[in-house]
């Protein structure tokens, strides 16, 4: 037999399990020791730069969110330079029509002229409007003819101030107040190729609109491809943002010939020249010298 033949031998046998299970047991225990140290090392390391980690990849995030976005805007834009949909042509009106008013007085021979004038400055009393010279061009002699404006279905009377023939300008003075007034346009307004919009005091919804692009911008003006009829002479020319960057006219020909299917408008800036007193580009302070 291979197993011992004594009680002494056999206990000695149960020792030595006894004392390899305890070595094994002993082992293994400090086995798993180690790693449970080891692993609360890592993770103590992970949590230490955890919040540095996370901010970080927050920022990279946002960084390349932003750049998407750029990218996007980026390819967006030439069709934004499409021509707009009834919705956007809709909201600007409506975002502009309360600074609006139609103006209607005769020319030298009697027969009606009509424009649209533009609220630039307002108080509680009075309101400053821009309309064009040729518009109200009768009223500039004697006997004027009466020149009234209307916003909706409400009329009301407008005296001429002051006018510049040769930027087809010129200032009326309103008498109702806290109408709101639009904003001008940053410098250079709108650049080539760009979108812009003629909208005029007339329309059942408060205003009527055309659109057009921008062919060439320079010192003389914006030369553009937007629709100006009668009654939108006088009226602002804006941008998407509603933001006025020029004043639209059928007469402006500022190298001294007509143009059929592109205008000339002379840039909103024009009205700090002699018809508007304005202390900064974007701020009209009160009426030119009265002619």
């Amino acid at each position: 037999m291979l197993g011992p033949r004594t009680v002494l031998g056999m206990a000695t046998l149960i020792l030595a399990f006894a004392i390899g299970s305890a070595a094994s047991g002993v082992a293994f225990y400090s086995y798993y020791e180690y790693k449970r140290d080891k692993t609360e090392e890592r993770v103590a390391t992970f949590l230490e730069g955890f919040d540095n980690r996370f901010k970080t990849a927050t920022e990279t995030i946002d960084a390349l969110r932003e750049n998407s976005v750029a990218e996007i805007e980026k390819e967006l834009e030439p069709l934004r330079r499409i021509q707009a949909e009834g919705g956007t042509l809709e909201a600007l009106v409506e975002k502009v029509r309360a600074s609006l008013f139609f103006v209607t007085t005769q020319d030298e021979q009697g027969q009606p002229s009509v424009g649209t004038a533009f609220a630039l400055a307002s108080d509680s009393e009075q309101t400053l409007a821009v309309t064009s010279y040729t518009t109200v061009r009768a009223a500039t002699r004697q006997p004027a003819p009466k020149i009234t404006v209307r916003q909706g279905d409400a009329e009301v009377p407008a005296q001429l101030w002051t006018w510049q023939e040769d930027r087809d300008l010129a200032l009326l003075v309103v008498g109702k107040g806290s109408v709101p007034k639009l904003a001008m346009a940053g410098d250079p307004p709108v650049k080539t190729g760009e979108r812009l919009f003629a909208i005029s005091g007339l329309g059942a919804a408060g205003g009527s609109i055309s659109q057009g692009f921008v062919a060439d911008v320079s010192g003389a003006g914006i030369q553009h491809d937007a629709a100006v009829g009668p009654a939108f002479q006088g009226g602002p020319l804006v941008n998407s943002e509603g933001e006025v960057v020029a004043v639209a006219t059928r007469t402006y020909s500022p190298l001294g010939f007509a143009t059929e299917d592109v205008f000339f408008a002379p840039l909103v800036s024009a009205v700090c020249e002699k018809v508007l007193k304005c202390p900064s580009p974007d701020e009209v302070s009160g009426p030119g010298a009265r002619r």
